[in-house]
């Protein structure tokens, strides 16, 4: 059979054996897309990325969805994604999935304008300890805190997602040495406003806002994402916020089908950048299921009426 679409998602939601509340949302969120793509006339399946029996040269698109254990399986995905790429095309594009699936990509961004927190980048390999990565980010990069956040630059769900500070660097230079070995990684400095305040997403579908969630910590956490306690709950944003977001959206190398703009207030009281997120972000459809007819009239829209 020939798809339009074929709707990507984790082997682990395909026939889930148990039902979680979180099973529930992945599922329940992926229907209502299926659903609607299916409602603009469009043939359309959901399969997991790794389905060995599936050809990718039956379908004229896949759309990322739920594909949450690719940071786990990174070489294994990434063989997958460029020959996949060579049989069907990409929603969002290829091109701006290999650019957004890094989190250099802040740095570009960084680079034109935007917002973002002070961020040294440590390469893959390199020979600098912990304490000489965060020396040099002090006198450097101009950071203004002692206390910092380390991550991979490929990630999700906060793995491997460490807040240290002085009294605690030594503690962790274990990991980093075993990690840097592996992948690069980031230091930015920790940012008091999103433990205080929260975190913001912005849906944005072709440029426009459809609706937005502010994400919570749990009390005596820094990590937002719901995998550590963090809460969400529907967010009405300013003017000025959705101005920021969409100006994010038109800084990526071209205007995406679908994003997440996260955000936060710096440090210094500024509009600033956590993660433009325009390869398999979680987009809150529970919450407004219209978004999910958006998206489904821009893919036809823009992909299918040519």
């Amino acid at each position: 059979m020939k798809y339009d679409v074929v709707v990507l998602t984790d082997h682990r939601y395909v026939s889930p054996k148990k039902s979680t509340p979180y099973v529930e949302n992945v599922l329940l969120e992926d229907q209502l897309v299926v659903d609607a793509l299916n409602n603009k006339g469009l043939k359309v399946t959901r399969k997991a990325w790794d389905d060995p029996n599936f050809d990718w040269s039956t379908t004229k698109y896949a759309l990322f969805r739920t594909t949450w254990d690719y940071f786990d399986r990174f070489e294994e995905f990434s063989l997958w994604l460029e020959k996949a790429s060579n049989q069907t095309q990409f929603i969002n594009s290829k091109k701006l999935i290999y650019w957004n699936i890094d989190k250099h990509y802040l740095q570009d961004l960084s680079n034109i304008g935007v917002n973002v927190p002070n961020t040294l980048f440590v390469e893959q390999g390199s020979d600098k300890s912990l304490a000489d990565a965060i020396a040099h980010a002090k006198s450097e990069e101009v950071f203004l805190t002692d206390t910092f956040i380390l991550k991979p630059c490929v990630s999700g769900a906060a793995r491997h997602t460490y807040k240290l500070d002085d009294s605690t660097v030594a503690e962790h230079e274990s990991i980093f040495s075993e990690l840097i070995k592996e992948e690069a990684m980031m230091l930015q400095e920790f940012q008091h406003h999103i433990v205080s305040e929260g975190e913001i997403s912005m849906m944005l579908f072709n440029g426009e806002f459809t609706h937005a969630v502010l994400k919570i910590a749990k009390t005596g956490d820094f990590r937002v994402q719901d995998d550590f306690g963090g809460t969400v709950h529907p967010y009405s944003p300013s003017a000025d916020q959705i101005a920021f977001a969409k100006s994010v959206v038109f800084a990526a190398p071209e205007l995406p089908m679908y994003a997440r703009v996260d955000i936060f207030k710096d440090n210094q009281g500024k509009w600033a950048l956590a993660e433009l997120e325009i390869f398999e972000p979680e987009l809150w459809f529970r919450l407004h299921p219209e978004a999910a007819d958006t998206l489904a009239i821009g893919i036809k829209e823009h992909l299918f009426q040519k």
